[in-house]
């Protein structure tokens, strides 16, 4: 396991919050809160931006990605629009979590409510080489479920 150290900033000093942090040994993400000081009803369908309060200095060859949590879509249907939300390393600004609701029922968004998970990721700069054609492939252009869909 890849261990990296990530500098992270509570915006407001008096934060009563807990940094982001592993519910479990096996844990990939780790829970991100919702830093808000009134409560925030999505109802079926709308998207808002959720603060987290928290602002990162990721290393150069990371990125930390923004996924839903399981338990919120599923008893829920509450979602992250660009998912997975991508923070670059070079970002300072406050994080914030595009939550959807993709429910048939409103839903309440609280002070401190697990609203999404974290995960850093080695990030690779590619070089583009342009060509003129591409070597084959048995797959050729095929795509869009071709190998299973009728």
């Amino acid at each position: 396991m890849d261990n990296i150290k990530i500098k992270i900033q509570k915006l407001d000093k008096k934060s009563d919050l807990p940094l982001p942090n592993y519910e479990s040994n096996g844990s990939s993400g780790l829970d991100i809160r919702a830093d808000i000081s009134e409560s925030i009803l999505l109802t079926p369908g709308q998207i808002k931006l959720i603060p987290t309060g928290l602002a990162m200095s990721i290393p150069m060859g990371y990125e930390a990605q923004i996924r839903p949590r399981s338990g919120l879509a599923l008893k829920n249907g509450i979602g992250i629009v660009n998912s997975p939300g991508t923070i670059d390393s070079d970002y300072r600004g406050e994080i914030a979590i595009i939550l959807i609701n993709w429910g048939d029922k409103p839903f309440l968004v609280n002070r401190g409510d697990r609203i999404a998970q974290m995960v850093f990721c080695n990030v690779s700069h590619a070089e583009l080489l342009e060509v003129n054609c591409l070597e084959e492939t048995l797959r050729g252009s095929g795509g869009f479920g071709h190998t299973g869909m009728e």
